[in-house]
């Protein structure tokens, strides 16, 4: 069970700081201070962070639902990695620094070698890396996972931009310093992108529970023939099919991070659920964004209209800590690893 006061605090700043505009103004290259600051100060960005090492010590599962809220209100800002910077911290006992954070590598086949502090490699794709203070690397270490805080100032970035008009950039490790490095044993890059991919899934939910509302609501207000197309029977179909991608979406999100928080990451049946998380909800993505737009019609495909927003981070975040292909290939290695007869026990281990 979340804590309702974290949920409701993380609604609050969305709805009074995260409007269209704001949303609009990040896509052009201008930092949504206000936001940020707001969520810093309430103690949101460090939610998976222990109060010992200078965080807000919640559980789990309220960072997953501060995170649900977020990707209803599509915020421009690091708030994900920022806390999956502040868990991967935790678990080598290294405090927590104020400021926008990120973490590489983001994908399962990247490796940055780390020799006596300094590091060496590549991470691509890495969110807001031009928008953070520090990065969190997964490094190894004579083949040993560890942790090392970077300080952005001075690194090789390489801009970029993913379809919703945020930072993707490519980060060059080499000759970087870590100002802290701590060991992570257990941990490899395989959990943290299980974790990233939990987030993205929670983010997804959120977002599709907002274009279902704004649907619904554009439905209600747009006018043909003398009456509400939500008095049309072909839309009403349309919304319903919607609505059951939502419902299903956010059950998905919300079986793999009560799975996480009740067994911590790794282990055959987080895999499981992860990867059904990331699989069912990027269908619901796809098939959810193009009710939502048929329901719009053209007026959802300007740029002055804010559903945008929501669909194309949609189609974002189900491309990132392994796209559906990724997860649908890890899902299938073990199904067949374990054989036909255990294919019914491995479907319901978590019920």
């Amino acid at each position: 069970m979340t804590d309702s006061i974290i949920v409701d605090t993380a609604t609050r700043i969305f709805a009074d700081l995260c409007e269209p505009g704001t949303v609009n103004a990040a896509e052009e290259g201008q930092w949504p201070k206000a936001l940020w600051d707001a969520l810093e100060e309430s103690g949101l960005t460090l939610t998976w962070v222990p109060d010992t090492l200078g965080g807000a010590g919640a559980d789990i599962i309220d960072g997953f639902a501060v995170l649900r809220a977020a990707g209803r209100a599509s915020a421009p800002v690091p708030l994900a990695e920022t806390l999956l910077a502040g868990w991967l911290l935790t678990q080598a006992g290294l405090d927590a620094p104020a400021g926008p954070m990120t973490i590489a590598p983001v994908y399962e086949d990247g490796h940055i070698e780390l020799a006596n502090r300094s590091l060496r490699g590549r991470a691509r794709h890495v969110p807001f890396a031009r928008n953070a203070e520090h990065i969190v690397v997964l490094a190894y270490e004579a083949g040993t996972p560890s942790v090392a805080l970077v300080p952005t100032s001075g690194l090789a970035i390489s801009p970029g931009t993913s379809l919703a008009g945020e930072p993707r950039d490519t980060v060059t490790f080499d000759g970087a310093t870590a100002v802290a490095v701590g060991p992570a044993p257990g941990l490899g890059t395989l959990g943290l992108v299980q974790l990233g991919a939990a987030a993205r899934a929670q983010q997804m939910a959120g977002a599709l529970e907002h274009i279902l509302d704004q649907s619904v609501q554009w439905s209600l207000d747009r006018v043909q023939f003398g009456r509400p197309i939500a008095k049309f029977q072909a839309v009403q179909h349309s919304l319903a099919a919607l609505a059951g991608e939502v419902a299903a979406a956010g059950a998905a999100a919300d079986a793999a991070a009560e799975a996480i928080a009740r067994y911590g990451i790794g282990g055959e049946l987080v895999a499981a659920e992860v990867a059904i998380a990331k699989l069912r909800v990027g269908e619901a993505a796809g098939t959810g964004a193009a009710i939502a737009h048929q329901v719009h019609g053209a007026m959802g495909f300007t740029y002055e209209h804010s559903l945008h927003h929501a669909t194309r981070r949609l189609w974002t975040w189900r491309e990132e800590f392994g796209n559906e292909t990724h997860w649908a290939t890890q899902l299938g290695h073990m199904v067949a690893a374990r054989g036909a007869d255990a294919l019914w026990p491995f479907i319901t281990q978590g019920s």
